[in-house]
């Protein structure tokens, strides 16, 4: 097999893909094997990894082999050969670099290899210990351990995917090892001594006897591991290949040395290989070898019977004999290296070499010079051809001289640059060294002798390669993209920048790619633009061959890229490739800035004469909102001074003749000032309100609200007033809710109702809701004066009152404007209809509540305290920082039949519950001189460890304080506070207190 897929063509490339095809699906076979076999025995033979883990711990003989640490001399040794066998066995080298068709393969390979070694991997230590399970030591050999466990389990058909995936295994490395082996031989060692030992070198076909060749070394390879196996002893498969890879090890030295130092040489190479070998085969090889008298002899007493000198001896330091044979060879490898290197200075070709894989720093190879000589292109074409067939050297000798623009006449004298074409073709055939040879024959008999021939190509070599080195060094630092062609548009050089300025993938910069590729290739993924990609080829290459002044191209990627064409004597074309994007952003930019500017003016103009016309009208709105104001002060003024005038008059009265005056009178005269201050009070709460209102301090907190609630609530507040007047006051049932926030719709209809009941002399009074798609709208009827189409928007202007309703009734014109109020915060749409002398219809509309509420039953106006059940003996601390209301409220307490203690801050109710014991109820204001009520409430209730009943009293009406208070489970009563709403809660406290008891 290796002979007929390893050995038929001579292909420069060596690319056997049929070979390689095989070798793949035999790997495969493995793995499939190797897997399956592990998971009979995991899973069919044992009851799984668990069970197999719990053998190995309850059986000494299994616990002890895999307990045991390895010796760490010996894993580092071999994990060294195991790396160095990956990158320098022949079969390794041979799939990883000969049959590379592609430099993308090794990234795949760099993941895919380590992913199939780690699955080959899977089962060992689990067949490892199913191993030592069923067989004791010295039953069977451990090399067939995989094969006996299915034949022990009677599996037959598992026994034998196991043999053919060991067969595979085995076929597939031996076949291309053999024919990697053959070709190295046939190259490097066969061919140069038959060409030195005379074999004719221009005449005959060569190729068919270099293919005979490695045939025959095939099978000679083949012979010598058969001869092995005979002469080997006991060892294991493990032990014959660690040997076979510290064979392998011994080429390292020269492989790192060649690509790391600078100094190295072909002698040194040899030379330490020559010793690394010989050390190997006398410290590892022979011990490995089934021994007779005379081997034995040499292994038991050493050579000259020298004891020290024995193998075992010499490998004693280390932990076994490979570690000792390794280390030893590897070392004396390395010295030789460096010693024989050093013994003279590296030649032309060693320095190119150097330069090439050791980087920069070598010194600079002597200059190649031309030479006359007979020899003629004919002459070296007829010996390529007998290679590699006369088809492919004609091809390859035309595409040379063409693309130099050299004639291509086989009757002219070989150039230095044909010489080195020649070797070029036939290195990757015949190897390097062959081919050097061959040159050298052909190159003798008329010119030189066959060293100075050599010396000579590797000169030619080492100069050639050193001046494209240099060449192609200075072309990838330039900051432009440079590209050459030749007469044919045939790609000869070109650098790193090119490639990155288009992103061109190296498969498609090669040497002779056409112009009209690259051109088509970048067209095809939209370089240019849309568009036909023929169109733009044809014009591409009409620019850059005919086009001699620079032009610009703009990419897909909005880089913009300036092309610069030039002809080349020999008709070919060098064109320069300049990003110039930052400079056309920055030409882009100052016109758009320029542009921009131009616009900005007319704006600015624009924008100053409106905002000259906005300040003009704000100016004009500013006026009249100051008039506005200040006829607002004057009406909130006068509408306060009016009834606090009427006060201080009835209290002089009251004051001035009070011995006088008789008691009913005097009653009279209180309640006159008790009205006027109730006025009073309803100025300001509604200027409150107001002012609440426009400095946006209220938020409503939104909630489902059902109309029912909300209805029953004002009927009850109304019906005693709708009764007083003799009007009819209706509430229409409804089952709907909306979305609002309840205190303040409560509000908002609490004016409007109350509206209708002032301005209502006879009839009734509707109060009801209609449904609307996605709202409700909540409307209160009356048959009241009714309002004038001209009036229906001043309405809600703050002390806006009509002439005909100010005679009617008194008030203050500011319930609708917070009625607006109300309906803008909440973002309720409110309006109204009116006829006059009819009537009207306020409304407001909110949105709809879709979720079914339950109504809740509202707690009535609280019952006045019965007869026999007074606020007489209620304790109630009252706590005040004003003395005037703190007395007034103590008095009216104590009138009440509350036993009242009064404090002015924190520290002096602290002082007078020393005194006063636990009170029932603490009435305090929120700003305190010291603290605040809050914290004398709270403090008072840690003293005494309950919850005692406690009510604010405060003129700070921010939600801040109402949330905080809510916290604490105090009720908020804002100032001016209310006798009846005050009585009311403290009689609830009184009766709760009661219960408790």
């Amino acid at each position: 097999f290796a002979m007929a897929f390893g050995t038929r063509r001579i292909n420069p490339k060596e690319h056997q893909d049929g070979l390689i095809l095989a070798i793949a699906v035999e790997s495969i076979v493995k793995l499939v094997a190797f897997l399956g076999v592990g998971a009979f025995v995991v899973w069919r033979l044992n009851d799984g990894l668990f069970a197999l883990t719990e053998v190995a711990g309850s059986d000494p003989r299994i616990a002890s082999v895999i307990q045991t640490p390895p010796d760490p001399a010996v894993w580092v040794v071999t994990t060294l050969l195991s790396a160095f066998a990956i990158v320098l066995l022949p079969r390794q080298f041979h799939v990883a670099v000969v049959e590379n068709h592609d430099q993308r393969d090794i990234r795949t390979a760099a993941w895919l290899f380590p992913a199939y070694l780690v699955l080959i991997n899977l089962f060992v230590v689990p067949l490892a210990i199913a191993g030592l399970k069923l067989f004791p030591d010295g039953t069977i050999n451990r090399d067939l351990t995989v094969l006996a466990l299915p034949l022990r389990a009677g599996a037959h058909g598992v026994a034998l995917l196991t043999m053919v995936g060991g067969l595979s295994a085995a076929t597939g490395m031996v076949v291309v090892e053999s024919v990697a082996l053959a070709i190295t031989i046939s190259n490097d060692l066969v061919m140069p001594l038959l060409l030195r030992g005379g074999a004719p070198a221009a005449e005959g076909d060569i190729g068919a006897m270099v293919l005979w060749v490695r045939r025959i070394a095939i099978l000679g390879v083949l012979a010598l591991g058969f001869a092995y196996e005979r002469m080997a002893g006991e060892a294991g498969l493990v032990s014959i290949g660690l040997l076979s890879f510290a064979a392998v090890a011994q080429i390292a030295p020269a492989f790192l040395g060649g690509l790391f130092w600078r100094r190295g040489t072909a002698r040194g190479a040899i030379a330490g290989m020559a010793v690394g070998a010989l050390i190997w085969l006398y410290l590892l090889l022979l011990p490995s070898l089934r021994p007779d008298a005379a081997l034995s002899s040499l292994l038991a007493h050493g050579p000259m019977a020298i004891a020290w000198l024995k193998p075992a001896a010499l490998v004693a330091f280390a932990p076994n004999a490979l570690v000792g044979g390794a280390v030893l060879s590897l070392a004396a490898n390395v010295a030789a290296f460096v010693a024989f290197s050093l013994t003279r200075q590296p030649n032309a070709l060693e320095r190119a070499q150097a330069s090439a894989f050791a980087g920069a720093g070598v010194g600079k190879p002597q200059a190649f010079r031309l030479w006359r000589s007979s020899t003629t292109a004919g002459e070296l074409e007829a010996a390529v051809a007998r290679y590699l067939g006369a088809g492919r050297a004609r091809r390859a000798f035309a595409t040379f001289t063409r693309e130099r623009g050299l004639v291509d006449d086989p009757a002219l004298e070989a150039s230095a640059q044909l010489v080195r074409h020649a070797e070029f073709l036939l290195s990757p055939a015949i190897g390097a060294s062959t081919s050097r040879q061959v040159l050298s024959l052909i190159l003798r008999p008329r010119t030189v002798s066959g060293e100075s021939a050599l010396k000579l190509i590797d000169e030619a070599s080492a100069a050639i390669q050193s001046s494209r080195d240099q060449l192609q060094h200075a072309l990838d630092h330039a900051k432009q993209g440079v590209t050459v062609f030749d007469a044919n548009l045939a790609l000869t050089a070109w650098n790193r920048e090119f490639a990155d300025l288009f992103g061109l993938p190296p498969a498609v910069l090669r040497q002779g790619v056409g112009l009209d590729e690259i051109v088509r290739f970048n067209a095809g993924r939209g370089v240019y633009g849309p568009g036909d990609s023929e169109d733009f080829v044809a014009e591409r290459v009409a620019r850059l061959l005919y086009d001699d002044q620079p032009n610009r191209l703009r990419l897909s990627t909005n880089r913009v890229i300036e092309v610069r064409s030039a002809r080349l004597p020999d008709g070919g074309i060098v064109t320069t490739y300049t990003d110039v994007t930052q400079s056309v952003q920055a030409e882009e930019s100052l016109a758009a800035s320029k542009e921009m500017l131009e616009r900005r003016v007319d704006e600015r103009t624009a924008e100053l004469q409106r905002l000259n016309a906005e300040l003009e009208r704000a100016k004009n709105e500013a006026d009249a909102a100051n008039l506005s104001k200040t006829r607002f002060l004057a009406a909130a003024s006068h509408d306060i001074l009016q009834p606090l005038n009427a006060a201080r008059l009835y209290a002089s009265s009251l004051t001035e003749g009070v011995n006088q005056i008789d008691p009913e009178e005097r009653k009279n005269l209180a309640r006159n000032v008790d009205v006027s201050l109730e006025a009073v009070e309803e100025i300001i709460g509604a200027l409150l309100d107001i002012s609440r209102l426009d400095a946006g301090a209220t938020r409503p907190e939104i909630s489902d609200v059902p109309v029912a609630d909300l209805m029953r609530m004002l009927e009850i507040e109304f019906a005693a007033f709708a009764r007083a007047k003799g009007l009819d006051l209706r509430f229409m049932p409804s089952t709907l809710a909306i979305r609002t926030d309840r205190r303040l719709i409560r509000r908002l209809m609490q004016n409007l109702i109350s509206n209708a009941l002032k301005y209502t002399l006879s009839g009734r009074v509707l109060v009801g809701c209609r449904r609307l798609p996605g709202a409700v709208r909540i409307e209160v009827w009356d048959t009241g004066l009714g309002i004038p189409p001209e009036h229906e928007r001043a309405v809600f202007a703050e002390f806006k009152r009509l002439d005909q309703g100010a005679r009617v009734a008194r008030g203050l014109g500011l319930g609708l404007s917070i009625v607006e109020r109300l309906g803008r915060v909440l973002e309720h749409a409110v309006g109204l209809r009116s006829r006059p002398g009819k009537g009207s219809v306020f409304f407001v509309t909110a949105p709809l509540a879709h979720a079914a509420l339950k109504v809740r039953a509202e707690p009535g106006a609280p019952e006045p305290a019965a007869a026999g059940e007074p606020l007489e003996g209620l304790k109630v601390l009252a706590i005040d920082n004003e003395p005037r209301v703190l007395e007034g409220l103590s008095v009216l307490l104590k009138r009440w039949g509350c036993v009242v203690a009064t404090a002015h801050g924190l520290e002096e109710a602290m002082a007078a519950l020393d005194a006063f014991g636990a009170p029932d109820v603490i009435i305090a204001d929120y700003h305190l001189d010291s603290g605040d009520g809050v914290a004398a409430i709270r403090a008072s209730r840690m003293r005494y460890g309950r919850n005692i009943a406690a009510i604010l009293a405060t003129a700070d009406r921010s939600p801040e304080v109402r949330d905080e208070a809510e916290r604490e489970d105090i009720v908020v009563m804002n100032k001016p506070l209310k006798p009846a709403p005050l009585r009311a809660q403290l009689t609830r406290y009184a009766a709760l207190r009661e219960a408790a008891e």
